[in-house]
């Protein structure tokens, strides 16, 4: 489901370089799908932790999983969390020092993170994950069991209180600065996936599915 922009919460609102803000969630939900690392913030004990992990996508929810030892899934079980995804797409070198930069895409979302329980609703969760990152894998797979699902600790969160935050673009050099003769422009960075290496214990003759040829992580900047 999309919807247009609407007034973001407090907490979820860009102040800083607030032009660069961004709350409709076409936006949001692009930097979703693009970036599966995301880093989650919780506290233990009344002190800051973050613990990267990998999310997924949805609808109006992202989901997080692990084992059902993790920490962090245990304490952020109806708890508040903030997670943060970014996708970091160039270097900006400016004129000045001061004016250097990064061009990036990012998402911060806000919430009170839902515990994943049912045995079924995780079985379908671990498919859509799956199915994002590689599609057409899990009917590959042998199937999950019982006991990996009982292993497995989930998380979700709505996507109610999100902002994205976008900076694209050359320098933003002062314009006294910009006939000086300094080399100014952009250094592009993407996440590139190469050729998948097999697991030299798999049997001779096996081929490289389509699915492990064709991931893709970062898309294109808007």
């Amino acid at each position: 489901m999309t919807v247009g922009p609407k007034a973001p919460s407090e907490r979820a609102r860009v102040r800083r370089m607030h032009e660069r803000g961004a709350y409709d969630r076409a936006t949001i939900d692009a930097v979703l799908d693009a970036q599966p690392l995301a880093h989650v913030a919780w506290t233990l004990d009344g002190l800051p932790r973050v613990t990267p992990t990998l999310q997924w996508r949805e609808g109006d929810r992202v989901y997080w999983h692990g084992s059902a030892a993790s920490p962090m899934l245990e304490h952020c079980a109806d708890a508040e969390v903030c997670i943060a995804v970014t996708l970091m797409d160039g270097f900006v070198l400016a004129r000045s020092a001061y004016n250097h930069s990064v061009n990036y895409r990012s998402v911060v979302l806000f919430g009170r993170a839902r515990a994943v329980t049912d045995p079924e609703e995780k079985t379908v969760r671990l498919r859509a994950m799956m199915e994002h990152l590689f599609p057409g894998r899990w009917d590959t797979l042998r199937a999950i069991t019982a006991q990996e699902i009982r292993a497995t600790a989930m998380l979700s969160l709505p996507i109610d209180e999100a902002s994205a935050k976008v900076r694209s673009g050359p320098p933003g050099d002062d314009a006294e600065d910009i006939a000086l003769p300094i080399w100014a422009g952009v250094v592009p960075l993407r996440v590139e996936t190469l050729p998948p290496l097999a697991d030299p214990r798999s049997p001779p003759g096996l081929e490289v599915p389509a699915h492990a040829r064709s991931v893709r992580v970062g898309g294109t900047p808007g």
